[in-house]
């Protein structure tokens, strides 16, 4: 039997995928890394030996699910599409994949972690077909719109607008970790969330292409500090989110025309933030959401990638 897999070693995920030659999923397997409690983040020193330490049982547990060898590799080596984007922690998947792939004598596919998370997207949500589509990339390390022009089995990226200081997630993170929820905080602050009224509101900074998060986090800062009702926070801070990702899409269709719209990263798995988005724009675009375990980082969309080549 034939397969592809890909390779994924972000900031805080190790990933293997393996899809048939169908694109049907066989193996998709992640190990999160370890934050010490009440921690902020890892240095890429740890990241890149958290990774080092994990990869030979997740690719063992991946393997384990197939026979035969692999007919194509696709891995991650870098964060995003542009000639000086490098983080240490995608040398270790990059490692993983380049000597796998000599000793099957099989190529090599190389792509950011941006294109991985639109490929997955993709893949996931059966589109956007189209050649033509826009893409947000929302997560702990960007909140980006892009144009995405299909060639072939190659995806052309061309950068929109987006955050001009914090990210998505890391805003997420930083309100999270300020009202004591374990970090990496989303799927936390999704649940504190849950039992909130909607009564407390943040403001939203947008200006056309432009977003801010800064501004927001350190408003819900003052309202920890005062004693805000922590669910109430957390879900002004998804509503802040969903807010201003809706603004910015609006821009992103006012600039290029384009309708068709994949929301990809893992701040997009929030569930009010989907919820909002669709109630928002479902009128003037087309909405693609991945399923909510290719939102987060994962190796899916190197996989996609290795079979489209």
């Amino acid at each position: 039997m034939s397969w592809v897999m890909g390779f994924d070693t972000s900031c805080y995920t190790t990933s293997i995928a393996i899809l048939d030659m169908q694109g049907t999923l066989l193996a998709d397997c992640r190990q999160m890394l370890t934050v010490k409690p009440g921690g902020r983040g890892l240095a890429q020193s740890e990241m890149v030996f958290q990774h080092t330490r994990n990869m030979p049982a997740v690719l063992e547990e991946a393997l384990a699910k197939v026979g035969g060898a692999p007919a194509a590799i696709g891995v991650t080596n870098c964060p995003r599409p542009l000639p000086n984007s490098y983080m240490p922690a995608f040398l270790v998947g990059a490692g993983f994949a380049q000597a796998l792939a000599l000793s099957h004598r099989v190529p090599l596919f190389s792509l950011s972690h941006q294109e991985n998370h639109i490929l997955a997207g993709v893949w996931s949500a059966g589109g956007p077909l189209s050649d033509r589509f826009l893409a947000v990339h929302a997560s702990g390390g960007t909140s980006e719109i892009v144009l995405v022009e299909r060639k072939g089995s190659t995806f052309d990226l061309s950068l929109l607008g987006g955050s001009i200081d914090l990210q998505a997630g890391q805003f997420v993170d930083r309100i999270g970790v300020a009202l004591n929820l374990p970090f990496p905080a989303g799927r936390h602050l999704e649940a504190l969330a849950r039992t909130a009224t909607g009564s407390v509101r943040l403001p939203v900074s947008v200006d056309k292409l432009s977003v801010s998060f800064s501004g927001p986090a350190s408003h819900a800062t003052r309202l920890i500090a005062a004693g805000g009702e922590p669910a109430e926070i957390a879900h002004a801070v998804e509503t802040c989110i969903a807010e201003t990702i809706s603004r910015l899409i609006q821009a992103g269709i006012n600039e290029s025309g384009v309708t068709d719209i994949l929301l990809a990263g893992g701040v997009m798995a929030n569930q009010h933030i989907r919820r909002y988005l669709r109630e928002r724009l479902s009128q003037i675009g087309n909405l693609f959401f991945p399923e909510p375990a290719y939102s987060p980082d994962n190796a899916v969309g190197a996989a996609f990638l290795s079979l489209l080549k």
